[in-house]
């Protein structure tokens, strides 16, 4: 019944049964069977050959738009803006390609990691890589609703001292000191461990014997809500002041209709950015703070079949189930972070105006008819009202 719900994983099915099933009781066994089918539908090589394919299709769609446009601006602030856009999908890019085709060799080797990395190292720079690139998305997001809430609460000031130049400096920054973070494990600060189903390395979050290893791990979960909480205070501002501007500026000039619309893609864009961020990197980074206080890890998974209590070993697998999905979350991120940013705002928020616009027009036009059946309606029973009158007169 297992192969059969299972066959997908090329043979590895029995070798995780083994793993769960043995040293365990027959009851003990029928539970973690339960458990290994729970946990099937998780493991799947599908999942990273569709993200692969699917992030390479859209960033380098980014980079491509990015790239053609950044040669024909000559506005400052749009090149700044273009500048962090095209490093944003840059890494993302980067951070796919690096990580993506590891997973899928793993696959291949019936996720039997130590086939294609005997030594180890390789998962070190597998770790070093989701480290770096999940936090260099997550800071270049929150220095771009800096930059745009800056832009609008203090335009002059903007003007006057955001130059491109400041923009690669601070790309350049960003980058270097995440790297420098990552590099902690090699150093003996922290460590990178195989995470359940073992075709991918991460941070291990429950390994107190390691030096550094709570305070690496504990660390990267606070950069990463630190980051979060910056750019969504920073998108609600932005959102506030273009609300107020556009306020200020309504009337019923071109001028004013164009800096509505414009103000209404804004506006829906950066709730997109926020719901996208929260979506797909709260599960991660909420789980690791549970995890880190438990002090339980994602590996622990490979060897729970040593446990004797078979509530035990469902309980960790329900968590490392979790942290797969977790994972996954943040890695959509880098698939949707160029149709959030650029993509989809050339393609559907102005077909999202247009409707709310001729909806609106709609609307306006029913009060108008509206209004008009009852300007005329009124003015037949004033007519009505006069005539008795007239006639009374007459006689």
């Amino acid at each position: 019944m297992t192969s059969d719900k299972c066959d997908f994983l090329e043979g590895s099915q029995s070798t995780i049964g083994d793993m769960l099933t043995s040293n365990v009781s027959k009851s003990a066994g029928e539970e973690n069977a339960t458990g290994t089918d729970a946990g099937c539908g998780y493991v799947s090589v599908v999942f990273p050959i569709t993200m692969m394919a699917t992030g390479m299709v859209g960033n380098s769609l980014a980079l491509v738009l990015v790239y053609t446009s950044y040669r024909r601006k000559e506005n400052r602030r749009k090149k700044s803006f273009l500048l962090c856009i095209g490093s944003l999908a840059l890494t993302d890019l980067f951070g796919q390609l690096l990580t993506s085709p590891i997973v899928i060799s793993v696959y291949r080797a019936d996720l039997r990691w130590e086939r294609i990395d005997s030594s180890g190292n390789l998962c070190a720079f597998f770790g070093v890589c989701m480290t770096t690139f999940g936090l260099c998305a997550l800071f270049m997001a929150s220095a771009m609703a800096i930059e745009r809430a800056t832009a609008i609460t203090n335009p002059h000031w903007y003007s006057n001292h955001m130059k491109t130049s400041v923009t690669k400096q601070t790309l350049v920054v960003i980058w270097c000191l995440v790297l420098l973070f990552a590099l902690l494990p090699v150093a003996g600060v922290g460590k990178y461990t195989r995470q359940w189903p073992g075709t991918w390395c991460f941070i291990s979050t429950g390994d107190r014997e390691v030096p550094g290893n709570i305070f690496f791990s504990f660390t990267f979960a606070l950069l990463g809500i630190f980051s979060l909480l910056v750019t969504v205070s920073c998108n609600v501002v932005t959102i506030r002041g273009l609300i107020i501007r556009c306020k200020t500026k309504s009337g019923t000039s071109q001028a004013s209709k164009h800096w509505e619309r414009l103000t209404t893609e804004t506006v829906i864009q950066l709730m997109g950015i926020m719901c996208v961020l929260l979506v797909c990197w709260s599960p991660l980074l909420v789980l690791m703070l549970r995890m880190i206080s438990t002090q339980v890890s994602s590996h622990e998974c490979n060897s729970s079949a040593e446990s004797s209590h078979p509530s035990s070993v469902r309980d960790i697998q329900l968590d490392c189930n979790f942290f797969l999905t977790a994972i996954r979350l943040a890695s959509l991120n880098q698939i949707l972070d160029p149709w959030v940013y650029l993509l989809l705002r050339e393609i559907l928020l102005r077909k999202f105006c247009l409707v709310a616009n001729a909806v609106t027009n709609c609307s306006i036009e029913d009060q108008k008819e509206t209004q008009t059946a009852l300007d005329a309606l009124n003015k037949q029973n004033k007519e009505n009202l006069q005539k008795p009158q007239s006639s009374k007169g007459d006689f």
